[in-house]
């Protein structure tokens, strides 16, 4: 086949050089496994991939996605900039879209506001979290954080998925968390121990509605995102689970990447069938 146009949107932008490089093909029919790798080799990041939905299924698109060293079951920045560049490409007729990715189902809502800003948002299913009391394995990450173990914040540790298990390590503050230089080597054995895809050290400041975040991938083949939906999304059900969160607040607002100089920002929105949270919403600014 011939070699398919591969589009790059920034995703979750908060400034200039802000937000995740995603490479996105809108047309993958007849891609291998193979070419998809190569596409993400080739850019050194996430990299999504529409196809036509399963036959048999109510979707609307379908999509896969893959980091240089192997498939992922969903991306949550790849996704938001994959309809935002489905939108601009006047290839969608519909506000409200069904995507089938290897995780399973996610919808889409398109804002389109009348004028070039065009906002999305991809849903995630309620979180599930767990504190984690492993002995000494505050110490260990602070060891492998290159902190002291009281530049940790007094929170638990927790692992927290919606679509991937993330290992939420709060920092005491916010120029401790922008001020770790982590032992790479050591991140992908310790989240293998832990069950978990990655760590997502965290740090609270005087907006109880602001997080900022740093994420610290098990083994996708870089050692850090400058955005990370699905991260955030976990880390807003760990958050919850904490009764961190104001009960009035709209939407969290994670903000990561500062310290890579990519400044991003990812909005979470609770969705509530009558008093239950029953999901979320992950939204944020993409550029081309």
């Amino acid at each position: 086949m011939a070699h398919p146009a591969i589009h790059l949107v920034h995703v979750f932008c908060a400034g200039p050089n802000g937000g995740n490089p995603a490479p996105i093909v809108l047309d993958a029919r007849g891609m291998s496994d193979d070419a998809m790798r190569d596409v993400a080799r080739e850019h050194r990041h996430e990299s999504g991939f529409v196809l036509p939905p399963p036959d048999g299924s109510d979707a609307d698109l379908a999509m896969r996605f893959w980091v240089p060293n192997h498939e992922m079951e969903m991306c949550g920045h790849v996704t938001v900039g994959a309809v935002w560049l489905l939108e601009r490409h006047g290839r969608l007729s519909k506000d409200r879209l069904r995507i089938h990715t290897p995780s399973g189902m996610v919808e889409a809502l398109i804002n389109r506001a009348g004028d070039a800003e065009v906002a999305v948002e991809i849903s995630q299913p309620v979180g599930h979290v767990e504190t984690l009391a492993c002995p000494d394995l505050r110490s260990e990450i602070a060891s492998l954080l290159d902190i002291e173990p009281a530049a940790l914040g007094d929170g638990p540790i927790q692992n927290a998925r919606t679509s991937r298990v993330k290992t939420l390590v709060p920092i005491s503050s916010i120029g401790a968390l922008d001020a770790l230089r982590p032992d790479f080597s050591r991140v992908a054995t310790l989240c293998e121990r832990l069950g978990s895809t990655g760590l997502y050290p965290y740090a609270v400041g005087a907006d109880p509605g602001i997080v900022d975040a740093r994420q610290f991938p098990k083994a996708s083949g870089y050692p850090e995102d400058a955005a990370t939906g699905i991260a955030a999304a976990a880390l807003a059900f760990g958050l919850r689970e904490q009764d961190l969160l104001p009960p009035t607040l709209a939407a969290l607002r994670v903000r990561q990447g500062r310290a890579m100089g990519h400044p991003s920002e990812i909005s979470i929105r609770f969705e509530h069938t009558h008093s239950d949270v029953t999901g979320c919403w992950i939204g944020g600014v993409v550029r081309a």
